[in-house]
């Protein structure tokens, strides 16, 4: 790809994905409120906040597709995820319709069905659970994706990522770490296979833990290089019985009342000792 935009490129992922990035386009235009580390000879830096509709369609002139990480990942400051997450990522998209721009990976999270139990296999097919405030900003984040591709043809991946940390650092995040170079080759993915609609996958290494079927994933071409279990450095306390019964872990114990509440695919009640 010619001119890649890579949003919230001064984040955590983003410092990761940059190196891994730069050598799949000809220039990389890293785009945050916060400047990102030195700037590399095929980088360049745009300082605009994406919840500002003109910022955003300034930033995203004359590329060829984006990587959207930018966004809160945490929190409950409803007021600042409306801002950060949700408008910000509504108006990325209009820019990308208005600069015609055919590709978006998109940043989504395991959080979007977090609520369900850990060992149930979940595919991207199964409906939304999301777990918290952050997890429903990225269910409308699919979904503008969808709306997108549906009126007017622009391309995405949207990667459910698991724990893109250095390293899993708890049982959980055995279950869901995503390496950054299995990361980086799920984004290559997104920007250049020709099938990619509006497309889910979960962002996820090798895991033999995974609670995911991520067989579209592979159906796509993925290939995981690193295990999760071989980077482990277990150093997390033990989790409470919300965090522990749910996916999304420590997300779930958000206003949660403590009574753990099981439901099947149609919605209905059923009790915790029938799950999965």
């Amino acid at each position: 790809m010619k001119r890649l935009a890579l949003t919230g490129a001064a984040g955590r992922v983003g410092t990761l994905l940059r190196p891994l990035l730069r050598p799949h386009a000809e220039h990389l235009r890293l785009i945050d409120i916060d400047e990102p580390a030195a700037l590399d000879r095929n980088e360049s830096f745009v300082r605009a906040d994406l919840a500002k509709r003109d910022e955003a369609n300034a930033a995203l002139q004359e590329v060829d597709g984006v990587v959207h990480l930018a966004g809160i990942a945490s929190g409950v400051d409803m007021r600042a995820i409306l801002d950060a997450n949700v408008l910000g990522t509504y108006n990325l998209y209009e820019a990308a319709r208005i600069n015609k721009i055919e590709r978006v990976v998109y940043a989504s999270s395991n959080h979007v069905t977090g609520f369900y139990p850990r060992g149930q296999l979940v595919s991207p097919l199964d409906p939304m659970r999301p777990d918290s405030p952050y997890g429903l900003s990225k269910c409308w984040g699919e979904l503008v994706a969808g709306l997108y591709y549906d009126t007017c043809g622009i391309r995405t991946l949207s990667i459910r990522i698991g724990n893109a940390g250095t390293y899993p650092a708890s049982e959980r995040s055995v279950a869901i770490w995503i390496s950054a170079r299995d990361l980086a080759q799920l984004v290559r993915i997104g920007l250049t296979h020709p099938l990619i609609a509006a497309t889910v996958v979960y962002g996820v290494s090798d895991a033999e833990e995974s609670w995911w079927n991520n067989g579209l994933a592979t159906r796509l071409g993925y290939q995981p290089q690193d295990r999760p279990r071989d980077h482990a450095r277990i150093e997390e306390p033990s989790e409470g019985p919300v965090a522990l019964a749910f996916q999304g872990g420590a997300f779930c114990e958000t206003n949660h009342d403590g009574n753990i509440r099981m439901r099947n695919a149609e919605g209905l009640a059923r009790s915790p000792e029938t799950v999965p």
